[in-house]
């Protein structure tokens, strides 16, 4: 029986020395095979998803039969799910959303193993101020506080 652990393994040996990294590896009850992967570098070409669905493909004949394999590229607004698609988007602007409900937009701008920051910027008024000044600040978060950050793409 095809496990989840063991496609996860073989991917990541079969692009462990490229630009590409593994996301995610799910196995469905509904018998698919998700695989979800993302490059450092800009996104994942078509080509790049069934090279490495043949590889597995070739690798679990037997136990892959009954089973519908897709391969993708990590999606554009969905949710980060692994510590290297923070670091990816350093310098790019992200929305979080917290565990209690809270959405914070800004720049991401420090990634650790512990958590990360956003740079945002609010209009606030100031004491004695007519009207009100862009103020902006670092948001520090830990991953555990959040429910999710995603990557704002702009046209």
């Amino acid at each position: 029986m095809i496990t989840k652990e063991t496609v996860y393994q073989f991917v990541e040996s079969r692009i462990g020395d490229e630009d590409l990294f593994l996301v995610d590896v799910q196995i469905t009850a509904d018998k698919r095979i998700l695989v979800e992967i993302d490059t450092d570098n800009g996104g994942v070409s078509i080509d790049t998803c069934i090279a490495l669905s043949r590889y597995i493909t070739a690798e679990f004949e037997e136990e892959i039969g009954d089973y519908e394999l897709e391969v993708a590229s990590a999606g554009v607004g969905q949710p980060f799910k692994i510590l290297r698609q923070y670091t990816k988007h350093i310098g790019k602007e992200v929305e979080v959303l917290t565990k209690n409900g809270v959405k914070h937009t800004g720049v991401l701008q420090e990634v650790t193993p512990d958590g990360f920051a956003i740079e945002t910027t609010k209009k606030i008024k100031l004491p004695d101020a007519k009207r009100k000044t862009e103020v902006t600040e670092n948001v520090r978060f830990t991953y555990n506080e959040i429910k999710q950050t995603k990557y704002i793409f702009k046209f």
